[in-house]
């Protein structure tokens, strides 16, 4: 059963809030982070892969997109407070953490700045820092995802002027891509639709934070950390995996072979299983 509400933070934000099983507390938290731009309505095609080991789906749409509130200028790391918030109010103490695409940056953030309370972090298609030493952050993305992320290092007014004429280009996913929306991660639809609809707001934050400083190094991410990424990924580049798997201390990397941004999902269920078994 997912039931959506709103919770009131200390600054006056709120944020939108949904759970699959609402005071559950025999069930695993996972916190959801979702990608750019989508809305935070959880993963409905890993619904039974969690009923199966027992997973309590928790998540937010981040600030300025659905029902929670804006908060421009913010950075990545202000996931890990906004998270804390959301599991206080639900009377959550640890929970595990996984994040698709723009959500993986926020899950480690998590990770990284409330270790006490992060069992294990799964991040699928995830970027590395813009400032990741020895890594050449744009080889292999589609000339569409590099100018738009481009754009956003050049700062606020530019990615605004970039956005207002930006349209979908098909040729940053792949055949597998493509694959995957047409069977059960069509549900994507359900939450890139609303959250373009509202305007290009929340997606301009979410790029200006992944290029700026994160306010956290993943070397800080002591958890247990499972990277998921298609080597044919053309939106973020597996290098980006790589990187990360590599700074962080308690990592794995799982190169899906043949997979690119959308269709790693469908090894989602085998990440759920490597997160309960950390639980």
């Amino acid at each position: 059963m997912l039931t959506e509400s709103d919770v009131r933070l200390a600054d006056g934000r709120t944020l939108h809030v949904y759970d699959t099983a609402p005071g559950d507390t025999r069930r695993l938290a996972v916190f959801w982070h979702h990608g750019t731009p989508n809305i935070g309505s959880p993963p409905e095609p890993l619904f039974p892969a969690a009923d199966r080991l027992g997973i309590r789906w928790i998540s937010h749409d981040r600030p300025g997109y659905g029902g929670s509130t804006p908060r421009p200028g913010r950075d990545v790391a202000s996931a890990a407070t906004d998270v804390a918030a959301v599991a206080d109010a639900l009377g959550i103490g640890q929970f595990a953490v996984i994040g698709h695409s723009g959500g993986g940056p926020h899950a480690l953030a998590c990770a990284a700045l409330l270790p006490h309370r992060v069992l294990s972090v799964v991040s699928m298609s995830g970027m590395a820092p813009y400032d990741a030493e020895g890594l050449d952050w744009f080889a292999g993305m589609t000339p569409s995802s590099a100018a738009a992320l481009r754009a956003a290092a050049e700062g606020r007014a530019a990615k605004e002027a970039y956005q207002a004429t930006a349209a979908y280009d098909p040729e940053m996913f792949t055949p597998a891509d493509h694959a995957a929306l047409s069977g059960d991660w069509s549900w994507l639809d359900t939450v890139v639709a609303p959250a373009v609809a509202a305007g290009p707001g929340a997606q301009i934050d979410d790029d200006l934070a992944y290029v700026s400083p994160w306010g956290f190094d993943p070397a800080q991410v002591t958890a247990p950390v499972l990277f998921l990424h298609g080597n044919q990924d053309r939106v973020i580049p597996y290098a980006h995996g790589q990187w990360l798997a590599r700074r962080c201390p308690a990592a794995e990397l799982r190169l899906a072979p043949g997979d690119g941004h959308l269709s790693v999902l469908t090894s989602a269920p085998s990440a759920l299983d490597w997160l309960h078994a950390r639980r």
